[in-house]
This record gives structure tokens, C-alpha cells and sequence, in this order.
């Protein structure tokens, strides 16, 4: 068990009325879910779900799966609730779910293998009794986490103490970690993010999970990793588009109709860059991001089905991100994230040195990114082309980065701090 979480159930925190999460998305970065999706209600309203991996713990001290346990995300108020949790389950506690007693709780174990193993006891059990005398717990949303005996330190603590290892091996050999565990070279220009991570135990395997112990950890190529400008783009994530011509015509197609040959000069390529913010028509090619199913100046998700969209003059959507499928990857590797900018040189091979202070940012949700896109902050930098070699077969390079400036990124968190991984405090 990773991690414990409690929460003091109210009367209306039962299996009628769904017990209550959260008043914002954040919930989806404290407990691991499946995808999520887009549900029509009755009354035809548009909502968001994501199915649980949750087991409740049997008398035997094993666990037996809540097959339809899940959460709804309700955007129109907001609040998250917790449905479905007895359907279908063994040995669930349903004498403590379905009641209206207050101080009853619910336990949430995280697992190592992203899982939840849940129970539920009443108000005038032992282990109530017992967690009452907790006093001091941590407070998570609407959770407090209980710590647990021989538990490892925090990961923050492992994060910094890792990073300060890293930092003291001054230049390092520019390499990856291949899934089978293998130490390979790496040669290209975007190694410093593969260095890193090899350095912490991370294959470079392409899961969307956090890297390191919950922790996304981004390495940021700079000239001096003690004066980093403020203009500096930071890639967060890139995430593939889930709909328009893009997925309609193919990658191909795509850069066909809407890319543009190679500024310089190569030939038998197509590229299709640039910087697209919200709002802003790019002229090279005539395309513009839209965000649909957000108000900006609300902070709220409008419309469920919502997303943003490249569209052309003419109204023809080239690309589009559903908002379910952003949320699905942005909490689930973004929930904390550690920036770490370092330093390269070329000769006599490519090696990497990482920096001292580092940027730790802690508690994002999905509305926070959905407003920094909507104002520009973030933005769609993508880096996709087509070629035609010499036996005439096109290939082609997908890269759909949205990116930041490292002077924006606190737009994105809940708490952004700077730390030496030298200070007594990461110690």
C-alpha cells in the first residue's frame, strides 16, 4: 500500500445520493482512473465519467473487484461523485454504504499497481475510534491520508535526494534506458529528457504514467542553469488529436492539405509547424485554435463533449483534443511535476549536466491548463512532417507538443516553489 486515504462521510455520502469528491477536478489526481468519457443523461445533460479500479477488501484479507465503481464529474456545478460502487461487488460493506448515518468513513488504499483497495466502517467502530485520536493528518481535498507504518519516505524527499545524486555526477554521458533495462547511446537533440530519466530508473517506454515515484520530471535544456530566461518554452505534454482531418485523412493527408514545404529548401518534405494560440489566426497556415466548451472568464468547463480544435478559415475542423481524453493524460502525469533545467556540450561526445535548483509544482487540475490555453499561456507548438525517400514510400514524424514559458508556469499550479537539491531540507 502506497498510500491511505480517509474521508469522514456526510448523510448524503451514500449509494443514492453518491458520496462527494471533490468540488473541482483535482480528485482525478489523487486517486488513479481509468479513461474518461462523455455520458448524455436522461434530462440531456453532458457529463464526464471514469471508471475506477477499485477492489473492496474481503474478510480474508484479500480483495474482490467493484466492477462499476467509478467517478462522475459534473461540470455545470462543479463536483466530482463516486457512483457505482456496489453493483455487482462481493462483500461490499452496504450496510454502511447505504445508510444516512453521519461520521461514518471511507477508506481509499492506493496501491502500487494503481489500484484502490477500499472499506467502509460506522461511527462507533474501533477503527473509527481510533482514527478520531489522528489529529494532525495531512489534508488532501477532502481526504485526510494516514500514514502508514514503515512506509518509504516522501516522495519529495526521494525526488530531491535522487536529483541531488544526479547534480553531483557533474557531466553525464548522453544515453536512455530501453523497457528490456538495456543502457543505450543517444545521440539526438532531445536526449537531455532520456539522460535524466535513466539516471532515475525510467525506461523510455512511452507510458503515460509519472515518471518517478508520482513525479513527472522534465529536464529543460538551457545555456546556464542559473540564469534561465523567463521566455524559455517548457514542452508539458503531447498529447495526439482525437479527431478532425488528422484522424479522418491520416498524418499524410494532414500535412498534405494543410502543411507547407521546408522553410529550408530540403526536398520531397512537408512540414506543419508553427505556434498556434488561442484565438490568433496563424498565417502560414491559415489555421486558428479554438477552445470550445470552456468559459474563461468563469473557470468552467460549458460543455462536457467540448474541445479544442484547429479550424480553418472556412470553419473545417483540422485537428481536435476531445477535453475528456486531455484530462485523462494531463492529470495522470501531471498531478506533480519537477522542472529541471541543465546544461549540454557536444564534443568530444554529447553529454548533460543538470542544475541545482529546481521548480516543484504541486496540486494542477484540468481547469487550470483549460485557462492557461484559453489565455495563450499554453500553446500548441507542433513539430510534424512527411517526407519521401529514395524508394518513393512517405514517412512521416508526429509531434503535437503543447508548451509553456518558464516564467508562465506557475499559472499551472496549485503551489510552485524553487529548491536546491542541496539544502538541508531536501537533504
Amino acid at each position: 500500500m502506497r498510500r491511505l486515504l480517509v474521508k469522514e462521510l456526510a448523510p448524503n455520502d451514500n449509494s443514492k445520493n453518491q458520496p462527494y469528491l471533490s468540488g473541482s477536478m483535482e480528485v482525478t489526481n489523487i486517486l488513479p482512473v481509468g479513461e474518461v468519457y462523455v455520458d448524455e443523461t436522461p434530462s440531456g445533460n453532458r457529463i464526464m465519467k471514469a471508471l475506477l479500479p477499485l477492489d473492496w477488501l474481503q474478510p480474508d484479507g484479500t480483495s474482490a473487484p467493484a466492477p462499476h465503481a467509478k467517478l462522475i464529474l459534473y461540470p455545470q456545478y462543479p463536483e466530482v461523485r463516486f457512483s457505482g460502487f456496489l453493483q455487482n461487488a462481493t462483500n461490499a460493506p452496504s450496510s454502511v454504504m447505504t445508510t444516512r448515518v453521519a461520521g461514518r468513513l471511507l477508506f481509499l488504499g492506493r496501491t502500487a499497481t494503481h489500484r484502490i483497495i477500499a472499506w467502509a466502517v460506522g461511527p462507533d467502530s474501533r477503527i473509527a475510534a481510533e482514527v478520531r485520536t489522528l489529529t494532525d493528518l495531512e489534508q488532501i481535498g477532502v481526504f485526510r491520508s494516514v500514514p502508514l507504518t514503515g512506509a518509504d519516505a516522501p516522495s519529495r524527499l526521494q525526488l530531491l535526494s535522487s536529483l541531488r545524486r544526479i547534480h553531483q555526477q557533474n557531466w553525464i554521458m548522453s544515453k536512455a534506458l530501453r523497457s528490456d533495462g538495456r543502457v543505450v547511446r543517444c545521440d539526438s537533440t532531445n536526449c537531455v529528457g532520456y539522460t535524466l530519466e535513466a539516471e532515475l530508473g525510467v525506461s523510455r517506454n512511452g507510458v503515460a504514467e509519472p515518471d518517478y515515484l508520482g513525479w513527472e520530471v522534465k529536464a529543460s535544456q538551457v545555456t546556464d542553469f542559473t540564469r534561465i530566461p523567463a521566455s524559455k518554452a517548457v514542452t508539458l505534454f503531447t498529447p495526439e488529436p482525437t479527431g478532425g482531418y488528422y484522424c479522418s485523412a491520416g498524418i499524410e493527408g494532414f500535412v498534405r492539405k494543410f502543411g507547407y514545404p521546408d522553410k529550408r529548401g530540403r526536398p520531397n518534405r512537408l512540414n506543419f509547424g508553427g505556434v498556434y494560440r488561442t484565438d490568433q489566426r496563424h498565417p502560414g497556415t491559415a489555421l486558428t485554435l479554438r477552445v470550445r466548451g470552456f468559459d474563461a472568464e468563469r473557470r468552467e468547463l460549458t460543455d462536457a463533449a467540448g474541445a479544442l480544435a484547429l479550424v480553418s478559415d472556412s470553419g473545417e475542423t483540422a485537428a481536435e483534443w476531445a477535453f475528456s481524453a486531455l484530462l485523462s493524460l494531463w492529470n495522470r502525469k501531471h498531478a506533480k511535476a519537477a522542472y529541471v533545467p541543465a546544461e549540454v556540450r557536444a564534443a568530444p561526445e554529447r553529454q548533460y549536466r543538470y542544475g541545482m535548483i529546481v521548480q516543484l509544482g504541486e496540486r494542477t487540475d484540468f481547469i487550470r491548463l483549460m485557462h492557461a490555453i484559453a489565455c495563450g499561456k499554453v500553446y500548441y507548438d507542433p513539430g510534424i512532417k512527411v517526407e519521401r525517400g529514395t524508394n518513393d514510400a512517405p514517412t512521416s514524424k508526429r509531434r503535437s507538443q503543447f508548451r509553456v514559458r518558464f516564467s508562465d508556469l506557475a499559472e499551472l499550479y496549485d503551489s510552485m516553489t524553487s529548491v536546491s537539491v542541496l539544502s538541508e531540507s531536501a537533504a
